[in-house]
């Protein structure tokens, strides 16, 4: 009971300045379908023990393995091998914690580990005590597998698009924004990391923030991700940036780019400068195959969000158009689409083929309505719940599904073969400027 009245009080306030900004935002004018119950995760263990666990990359052998501890005496130490129960290395990290008005969130403990082998499981214990968890290091070489799904949040939805990304393996999990839907109810945070924590402690979660995730109050809270930045830091310091908010990664012949909808991008920005410096870094003979993945998505036919992502489409299109990008994923509109290739609003065989995947499990619901008639540069697109898989077979060839949630199966409901810019002579050869010049 005692608990039950805490939670209460520590979230009520940040809910009803959550509940003025929405007000004072104005309604939605589009259609949603509604989203199931939400789901509150628990915990179940001592006050001691590790909770939340989940493992990101760093670097072509390293991980980060992230945890929260209620006590803040337990050690921010990962000990790991190759065997179950036995532990035959260990590292140290470092540990963080942070204020949201009332709310004071636990220990939240941060270990790089390695070097590691590739396509190799690890055992694990952190900080000493707990239950063992294990992950799979992802291949060095192609084929690797990712899952994307973005606006993920903690409902019934949540809980089965989770369910039918575990019943098939993959390498990397792929989140372009919107995790925990707390929206400054920082309990949330701790909810979701609950939730998840039986997927993202087997497999690396790369992730880049949404607009749920800025939690920012004039005066009180002024910069924003204070929650996502302090639980969920990402390699960007590895790929030269300075934020976590954008950052970039490679992993098995691809190279991975993770930019922010929510902090500055035109062209006299750090992450336009960013970008720019790390688009010409990149050595497509390495990594034929280069993904970005962004939340507001820069094209969109639904009525939801029209036009949310214009100005950072203006601002950056022509950057990841001349370095020949292969594919844009995006979240932000609660449905699935898929369009052609495109440049400047045009089909264009050269440009990235763009996906929006903003229907993981959002308490929103659905958005449900697409602009009629419908647009020639948009293939596919259907207001329902699911993930997408992007299994990168060899140098050229990838193969890109969407499986919608029915229940209790995962239907696949779109696919399509993809051949990578940098395989095709005509886009490699007309590209108006070199790498030097990007």
């Amino acid at each position: 009971m005692m608990m039950t009245k805490c939670y209460k009080f520590l979230v009520v306030i940040p809910l009803l300045l959550h509940i003025l900004f929405l007000h004072t935002r104005g309604n939605d004018s589009f259609s949603r379908q509604p989203s199931r119950q939400l789901i509150l995760t628990p915990n179940k263990r001592s006050d001691s023990d590790p909770q939340q666990v989940h493992i990101s990359l760093v670097g072509e052998d390293h991980m980060r393995v992230s945890w929260v501890t209620q006590e803040k005496h337990p050690k921010s130490v990962v000990e790991y091998g190759t065997k179950k129960g036995e532990y035959g290395t260990n590292a140290t990290g470092e540990h963080t914690s942070y204020h949201y008005f009332l709310y004071k969130s636990g220990k939240i403990h941060h270990v790089v580990i390695g070097p590691l082998r590739p396509n190799t499981t690890y055992y694990y214990r952190c900080g000493g005590s707990g239950p063992e968890f294990s992950f799979k290091t992802p291949p060095l070489n192609l084929p690797i597998e990712f899952v994307i799904v973005g606006d993920l949040g903690q409902t019934e939805w949540t809980s089965s698009t989770l369910k039918h990304v575990d019943s098939k393996d993959y390498d990397v999990f792929l989140l372009p924004g919107d995790l925990s839907y707390a929206d400054s109810q920082q309990p949330l945070w701790d909810s979701f990391g609950r939730l998840v924590e039986p997927y993202a402690s087997r497999r690396p979660w790369m992730v880049t923030e949404g607009n749920h995730e800025i939690e920012s109050f004039p005066i009180i809270h002024p910069q924003g991700f204070k929650a996502y930045n302090a639980r969920w830091p990402m390699p960007y310091k590895q790929s030269g940036s300075t934020s976590n908010l954008y950052y970039s990664f490679e992993v098995a012949s691809t190279h991975v780019i993770m930019l922010a909808s929510y902090t500055d991008f035109d062209a006299h920005s750090n992450q336009y400068t960013w970008l720019q410096s790390d688009l010409a870094k990149v050595d497509r003979t390495r990594t034929p195959w280069v993904i970005a993945l962004l939340h507001a998505p820069w094209y969109n036919t639904n009525e939801a969000h029209q036009g949310e992502g214009e100005d950072m489409r203006q601002a950056m299109e022509g950057l990841l158009y001349e370095a020949r990008v292969d594919l844009v994923f995006a979240g932000h509109v609660h449905a699935y689409e898929r369009f052609t290739r495109i440049y400047d609003n045009k089909a264009d065989p050269c440009g990235p083929l763009y996906v929006t995947i903003g229907d993981g499990g959002n308490r929103e619901g659905l958005a449900l309505t697409f602009k009629k008639p419908p647009s020639p540069l948009s293939l596919y697109r259907e207001p329902s719940f699911g993930h997408g898989r992007l299994r990168i077979v060899n140098e050229t060839h990838a193969y890109w599904s969407w499986h919608r949630n029915n229940d209790t199966d995962a239907v696949i409901a779109d696919g399509v073969w993809i051949e990578n810019l940098r395989s095709s002579k005509a886009c490699w050869d007309t590209r108006q400027v070199s790498h030097d010049e990007l």
